[in-house]
């Protein structure tokens, strides 16, 4: 893949995110959005960093105590410590598991950096979540995963660039089911529930305005994203409060303004 695809006029998410994580990989107008979604959201540096530490904690506990080996992780940002095989692979050395991003930046670099333990495997795909049916049907996904085992499903900060109420669910419905019983949905939001009424308006007028295409979402409309999956303890939380490993008192829920669930398919 050729790097010449690449316009780095334009901002991308996982680029934009690279930049709040410290990272090197991203490019002015990555650095102008999130400046500008910072200004009206301060938290938002924060939150990413609090859902990349979810992130870690719930493929733990997926490797770990639920022993699933394989996982989908749509959305997959560009590299950076604690990628998701690295963290299975460190409990499981044969886990398995896709990435799948939109952004062919994220591709390059994926290939380049993910590699697997010898006796796990990865493999990589440029697909976009808005079309599952394409991400489910791709020849290198069904050669890397055994559809007739649990998947650990990783939908983390890649659902809130779907916008509109209620239009993220008929996506996580069809990638579930096409899962076997026993899979796992791991996802994490942008919502404003914890936002000062003030912060939240300034935001309201930046998405109208098209200045973000970060979509909040309200606990009750993330909630739904997992009707009919048992929710693993303590439930819908915000990010930081998802099973901490080391618990920090000073951040709050409108610090972090995420939203994070873990559940398994009955």
């Amino acid at each position: 893949m050729s790097v010449d695809r690449i316009d780095t006029s334009v901002a991308h998410p996982a680029r934009r995110y690279n930049y709040w994580l410290g990272g090197k990989d991203n490019f002015a107008a990555d650095r102008a959005s999130a400046d500008a979604i910072a200004a009206a959201w301060p938290s938002a540096p924060i939150a990413a960093r609090e859902n990349r530490r979810f992130l870690g904690r719930a493929v733990r506990f997926l490797a770990g105590e639920a022993g699933i080996r394989q996982f989908l992780d749509i959305g997959t940002g560009l590299p950076t410590a604690g990628n998701t095989h690295e963290v299975a692979q460190a409990i499981a050395p044969s886990a398995r598991v896709v990435y799948v991003d939109n952004d062919p930046m994220v591709m390059v670099h994926a290939r380049a950096l993910l590699t697997s333990a010898p006796e796990g495997a990865t493999a990589y795909l440029e697909a976009d979540l808005r079309d599952p049916g394409h991400i489910l049907a791709h020849p290198d996904l069904r050669a890397t995963l055994d559809f007739t085992q649990p998947v650990g499903l990783m939908l983390v900060a890649v659902l809130h660039f779907i916008h509109g109420e209620g239009a993220a669910q008929p996506i996580v419905r069809e990638l579930l089911a096409a899962l076997p019983r026993g899979s796992y949905l791991v996802a994490s939001n942008a919502t404003k529930d914890f936002l000062p009424p003030q912060i939240a308006e300034v935001y309201d007028r930046m998405l109208a305005a098209g200045q973000t295409d970060i979509w909040p979402r309200t606990r009750t409309e993330f909630g739904a994203l997992f009707d009919g999956l048992q929710l693993v303890e303590p439930g819908v939380v915000a990010a930081h409060e998802w099973r901490p490993d080391d618990p920090d008192p000073s951040l709050t829920p409108a610090d972090v303004s995420v939203y994070a669930a873990v559940g398994q398919m009955p």
